[in-house]
C-alpha cells in the first residue's frame, strides 16, 4: 500500500463555493470575551450570497460571542473524515426574528433541500426561536488533506 500524500490547493473564491456547497459538517470557532477560542461542530451550507450560513439560538455561546466580535472561522470538513477540508474565516453576523426567518427558510434549502411544508417550517423556526449566523468568507486556506509531506 502506498502512503497518502498530503494536497494542499489555492483556490479563488468560486472555486472555494463550489468545493464548500455539497458539505454541510462543520465546526465553528469563536471568540469568547477573554479572547479564548469557542469551537462548536454544526451544519451548515452557502446561500446566494456565498456566505456560510449556520441556524443557532440567540443565547448559545456561539451566537453571543459574534454578536461581540463581528468574526469567527469555519473548518468544513467533508463526509470522510481522511478527506478534503478547509479553514474560512472572515466577518460574522447573527440575524434574529423575525428578520431571520427567510434566511432560515434559504439555510434549509442549501442544506437538504425543499421541505414538504415551507408555513410548517417557519412556524416552527419561530416557535424554536432560532436566529442564523452568517460567515463572509474573508479568507481561506487551501482545499487540504492529510498525509504524508509530499517530499
Amino acid at each position: 500500500m502506498s502512503p497518502k500524500i498530503a494536497t494542499a490547493d489555492s483556490v479563488d473564491l468560486d472555486a472555494l463555493l463550489e468545493f464548500v456547497r455539497p458539505r454541510h459538517r462543520m465546526v465553528l470557532t469563536t471568540f469568547r470575551a477573554d479572547c479564548s477560542l469557542q469551537s462548536s461542530p454544526v451544519t451548515g451550507g452557502v446561500d446566494e450570497q456565498g456566505r456560510l450560513v449556520i441556524a443557532s439560538y440567540p443565547r448559545r455561546a456561539k451566537s453571543v460571542n459574534i454578536r461581540r466580535t463581528g468574526r469567527a472561522s469555519v473548518v468544513v470538513l467533508s463526509d470522510e473524515f481522511n478527506d478534503a477540508y478547509v479553514q474560512i474565516d472572515g466577518p460574522a453576523e447573527v440575524i434574529d426574528l423575525p428578520d431571520a426567518v427567510e434566511p432560515l427558510v434559504d439555510y434549509f434549502r442549501a442544506v437538504a433541500g425543499e421541505h414538504p411544508d415551507w408555513d410548517e417550517y417557519r412556524e416552527a423556526m419561530v416557535k424554536q426561536g432560532k436566529c442564523l449566523i452568517r460567515v463572509t468568507p474573508q479568507r481561506w486556506g487551501p482545499v487540504a488533506t492529510g498525509g504524508f509531506p509530499p517530499s
